[in-house]
């Protein structure tokens, strides 16, 4: 028993400094929580104070995790730490609504530094990683897979940092950012939400901002979606818009998803702009997306759903090749939008390249 005890200790230590690359002295404070497959995630993580670190080993959790503890650290030892559904005896209200990790704050209160990271989450029936009401959040080297809905979501949060993920084959957006999904409200400001390096795949659409203001998407990778980025307004005030999307190479997105209550059926869009102002879309590499949605093209301005325009959104700087039915598409009527400094071989209307 003595010798099975030590051995055990034995092997945290060696996790931990495998992770961290030492582990810290005896009776240091943040503490780091270990867990092995076939304990419980929720209960250390329940325990864990701000500052705390829940480090889980390779293998296979199968429940839904409810973080609500403002600075702690849920990260796994890359993506052979799988969190999957569990049953129902083990349910909590992230599971109860179809989420693998939920980080969620209250309507009077912040969750703030929390960090998820290095884990694999896949097949909940709606969100892998879903956030709301959070402040400071991380979300990095993440791979979400096959998730219902979206893989990484996040509403009604400030200054989060999405970076390193990938997000392959689920149902709507790899990664998805809004104000409210559930009211229609104006857009919020994100105090410079950064979504950059991720890696988005087998999606809807790749990169969902809906109703937001103040962030940035940069230098992702966005491939055989339906769609690549979508930048999503409408007539609420304030508008949607005030963002920058830069440096992505957004490459043959140009899987067929049909119709839905919301939105046209999708193929081949690179970049849309739709009821978005004062919008920066810069030194993007888009190649071959292409598709006969009213939607489909290179980089597209389109009206919102309810007939808002998009306006002084400035194009500039970006290259384009083979995309169809035209590199610079722009059906939207709203005023100040600019095409400036682009590489490119065709637009509609002509002019535009």
């Amino acid at each position: 028993m003595v010798k099975f005890h030590i051995a055990y200790l034995a092997c945290t230590a060696a996790i931990i400094g495998a992770a961290f690359g030492a582990a810290p002295p005896v009776g240091a404070d943040p503490m780091i929580h270990v867990v092995f497959p076939g304990e419980s995630i929720q209960k250390v993580v329940d325990a864990a104070e701000p500052g705390d670190t829940v480090l889980l080993t390779a293998g296979t959790y199968r429940e839904s995790v409810n973080v609500s503890t403002s600075g702690i650290t849920l990260r796994g030892m890359g993506p052979s730490t799988v969190i999957e559904p569990g049953t129902k005896k083990d349910a909590n209200r992230c599971a109860e609504e179809g989420n693998g990790i939920c980080v969620v704050g209250t309507k009077d209160r912040n969750v703030e530094g929390v960090t998820v990271a290095s884990l694999t989450v896949t097949g909940f029936a709606s969100t892998g990683v879903f956030a709301q009401a959070t402040d400071g959040l991380t979300v990095r080297n993440v791979t979400a897979v096959k998730n219902g809905v979206w893989g990484i979501a996040q509403e009604r949060s400030v200054r989060g940092v999405f970076r390193k993920n990938t997000a392959r084959d689920n149902g709507d957006a790899g990664l998805f950012l809004a104000n409210t999904i559930k009211a229609e409200e104006g857009a919020a400001n994100t105090e410079g939400a950064v979504v950059e390096r991720n890696r988005l795949e087998g999606n809807r659409i790749g990169i969902t901002v809906r109703r937001l203001r103040n962030l940035t998407v940069a230098n992702n990778h966005l491939t055989g979606n339906c769609a690549g980025v979508f930048v999503v307004g409408d007539e609420n005030k304030p508008r949607a818009g005030a963002l920058t999307v830069r440096d992505n190479h957004i490459a043959r997105n140009n899987k067929s998803c049909p119709k839905t209550a919301r939105l046209d059926a999708l193929q081949g869009s690179g970049i849309v702009l739709t009821g978005a102002e004062d919008t920066l879309v810069t030194r993007n590499l888009i190649m071959g997306n292409v598709g006969a949605s009213r939607l489909s093209g290179g980089i597209v301005l389109f009206k919102s759903l309810v007939g808002t325009t998009s306006e002084r959104n400035r194009i500039t700087g970006n290259v384009l090749v083979g995309n169809a039915p035209a590199d610079l598409v722009n059906t939207d009527t709203g005023e100040g939008n600019t095409f400036e400094g682009n590489s490119c071989q065709a637009s509609m209307p002509a002019g535009l390249c």
